[in-house]
């Protein structure tokens, strides 16, 4: 945990807007009211971003879950007011969710930012967004009129789970069951939908044509920590279970190279560890911000149970033989504790005759991170030799 003072930082990183306000000195209540109306927060300028609260307090900071822990960063209190303002170093082009820590006479209070209205939201709750200088949404994971697909519910009867599973199945606009669909499989595809714009998404870059009309089920378990870690009833699931229901109702590609597995965190090595526990059936893998362990080195640094669990999936992984056919998408955050991990993973896989795409980003371990990246996830796995120019 690191505490910084970055609101004194020196003038020269100020925004332009904030160098002025406080080199005219004029603090009373109607010259910050009218600061603050003149501004949107954060202020973002190349290489910094600058943000403000008002009221009564001890001590402001702001919380970024970063690097696999909190960061806290105060802000300082423009003298004789109830203004506080802070300057962070960022890079450009990315983004991060945060939240402000308001302290006074009963304690630490968690809120969202009252001058930010971007926000972004996760199974735990929302977070307020920085979004830095020269960073925009994806224009296709807002709504824009194109055709829309369908969702449907699929039951599958498990007996390795002991019970019917209820997944929901993606149908492009237009679904024509007379011709073979390539298959996505997406891990947490509830909330990849619900947090990270899926079902638009797909709709929008099938409308485009930088992907082609597919078929998308989405997985959703409630016990992500046993049954994604552990894996092999999952794989076994997957393979044995899901994938005949899903041909048996609609028509799939026979191809293995129309036949993808995604997932985000633990969904990654879901979705790693049933490519490797059945090869040649899924040609290809999109692994957003894995949560993997390749240096048992790390193990001292991550305590919980799950980690060691993965660590023994990779060990398994490294003597299973090369997978070749295989295309993955392997995207991480830089400012998440996993970056290093997945770098390391692209490499793993190279080693195991997968042709790979790494991609890094300025974010956290996030949805909208993830969501960023499908489009690039999608159009890799998805192209094929004859369409590469």
């Amino acid at each position: 945990m690191r505490t910084d003072d970055s609101a004194n930082a020196d003038p020269s990183e100020r925004h332009p807007s904030v160098a002025t306000f406080l080199a005219e000195g004029q603090f009373g209540p109607d010259s910050i009211d009218a600061f603050l109306a003149a501004n949107a927060f954060p202020l973002t300028s190349p290489g910094t971003a600058t943000f403000a609260w008002r009221g009564t307090a001890d001590r402001v900071e702001l919380l970024r879950w970063i690097h696999a822990g909190v960061e806290r960063n105060s802000f300082a209190q423009v003298p004789n007011t109830d203004l506080w303002l802070l300057t962070l170093p960022v890079e450009d082009g990315g983004r991060f969710e945060y939240k402000l820590a308001v302290h006074d006479g009963d304690g630490e209070h968690w809120v969202l930012d009252p001058l930010n209205p971007a926000r972004a939201g996760d199974p735990f709750g929302e977070n307020s967004v920085c979004r830095t200088w020269g960073y925009r949404p994806p224009v296709w994971s807002t709504p824009l009129g194109a055709p829309e697909g369908t969702v449907e519910t699929l039951a599958v009867d498990s007996e390795t789970f002991g019970r019917t599973r209820h997944e929901r199945a993606y149908l492009p606009a237009g679904y024509d069951a007379d011709a073979p669909y390539p298959l996505v499989i997406i891990h947490d595809g509830d909330d990849f939908d619900t947090y990270a714009s899926l079902k638009t998404s797909l709709d929008n870059l099938i409308d485009w044509g930088d992907i082609p009309p597919l078929v998308a089920v989405l997985i959703q378990t409630k016990d992500r920590m046993g049954e994604y870690a552990r894996a092999r009833d999952h794989a076994r699931y997957v393979v044995n279970e899901l994938l005949p229901a899903i041909t048996a109702r609609y028509r799939i590609s026979t191809d293995a190279a129309n036949r993808v597995l995604l997932g985000a965190s633990l969904g990654a090595v879901a979705s790693l560890a049933t490519a490797f526990r059945y090869p040649g059936i899924f040609g290809g893998l999109i692994l957003k911000s894995g949560t993997f362990i390749l240096d048992d080195r790390a193990l001292e640094q991550r305590q919980h149970p799950v980690f060691h669990q993965i660590a023994r999936l990779v060990r398994a992984l490294r003597r299973t033989p090369p997978i070749p056919g295989t295309r993955a998408f392997v995207s991480t955050g830089e400012l998440e504790g996993l970056a290093d991990e997945n770098r390391a993973l692209a490499s793993f896989l190279r080693s195991h005759g997968v042709e790979v795409l790494f991609k890094s980003t300025w974010d956290g371990h996030h949805w909208h991170n993830w969501r960023d990246q499908l489009r690039d996830g999608l159009m890799w796995v998805l192209r094929r030799p004859d369409t590469e120019g």
